[in-house]
């Protein structure tokens, strides 16, 4: 791997939350904009979003009957994380407005704090962008079909986790729940969203994951992807948004067990992707029940990456 050089970064210390548990938000007089896969979203005004991370699970697309305890709060508090380390790079769609001062009055702020974030209200660039350092997932199964991601030839004979010559830009659509995602080429993205802002989320992505990695490298953690959700203002100025770096968003190895040729652990839903891979399942709704040991085990990843990258 190639050496990295140290970040000139402040450290915000994190503390990671009680245990909690919350399935589906009920905020009562705020208009709910959309449940997505993970994440409600509220309107303020027109422009201001309150955005509920929750404990629901999701992998292969399909959200699974049984949640991660406190899993909203601790993919909160790693995407605030990144926000505050990032924004020196591309602005992000945190307004710093605390989440206490907008909840319905009634409503159990300390369920919420952790889990919420007051957000700007932004257009959507409907796509995922993604960013890939390493040769893993749907990136790996791609390449071993065509020798291709995303339309981008790779050099033969390279192995399934096996570090690419550089970050490559991999974005897919972006699919509802129940859906699945599809990669897609980058002349695609021009077709839906135009030659400048593809240039600039495609330039946007590749920075944020640079950042990232030299700096998770320095703590034991390797970036192998991550993909990101980036909005627009009225003037067409583009925000990094939704969450960012997270172990639901990103594939997170550790150096010391890192090798190629397999999947290496990962702190991440790896865990519970393993897990399903055992079962009988077509990979469509309704999801199969998750056993108590798999569901506290992956809490276990998710609270040791935070841990681990927020040191």
């Amino acid at each position: 791997m190639a050496a990295t050089r140290p970040l000139q970064c402040v450290i915000r210390p994190v503390r990671e939350p009680a245990v909690s548990l919350l399935i589906q938000s009920d905020l009562p007089g705020l208009q709910l904009l959309h449940r997505g896969k993970v994440r409600d979203v509220y309107a303020l005004d027109a422009e201001r979003l309150l955005i509920v991370a929750t404990d629901r699970l999701s992998a292969f697309d399909v959200v699974l009957p049984d949640p991660i305890p406190s899993k909203g709060e601790l993919l909160t508090q790693l995407s605030n994380f990144w926000f505050a380390q990032t924004a020196r790079l591309l602005p992000n769609h945190l307004t710093g407005i605390a989440v206490a001062s907008v909840l319905p009055t009634g409503v159990d702020a300390t369920l919420y704090a952790q889990r919420s974030v007051v957000a700007r209200r932004l257009k959507p660039v409907p796509i995922e962008a993604v960013a890939r350092g390493y040769l893993a997932g749907s990136g790996w199964k791609d390449y071993q079909a065509t020798g291709h991601v995303s339309g981008i030839a790779l050099p033969a004979g390279l192995l399934q986790a096996e570090q690419l010559p550089q970050p490559i830009f991999t974005p897919s659509t972006k699919a509802a729940a129940g859906s699945h995602d599809e990669t897609i080429a980058f002349d695609q993205v021009v077709a839906l969203i135009g030659a400048d802002l593809a240039e600039q989320v495609r330039g946007a992505t590749l920075a944020l994951y640079r950042h990232a990695t030299e700096y998770a490298a320095q703590r034991g953690i390797l970036i192998a992807d991550t993909k990101f959700e980036f909005g627009t203002d009225v003037t067409g100025k583009l925000y990094v948004m939704d969450e960012m770096l997270t172990s639901d968003s990103s594939r997170f190895w550790s150096a010391d067990a890192y090798r190629t040729g397999i999947s290496p652990p990962s702190y991440d839903k790896q865990f519970v992707r393993d897990y399903l891979e055992t079962l009988r399942w077509n990979k469509q709704a309704p999801g199969p029940r998750i056993p108590p040991e798999v569901i506290e085990k992956t809490r276990a990843k998710y609270a040791e990456a935070l841990h681990r990258l927020t040191a």
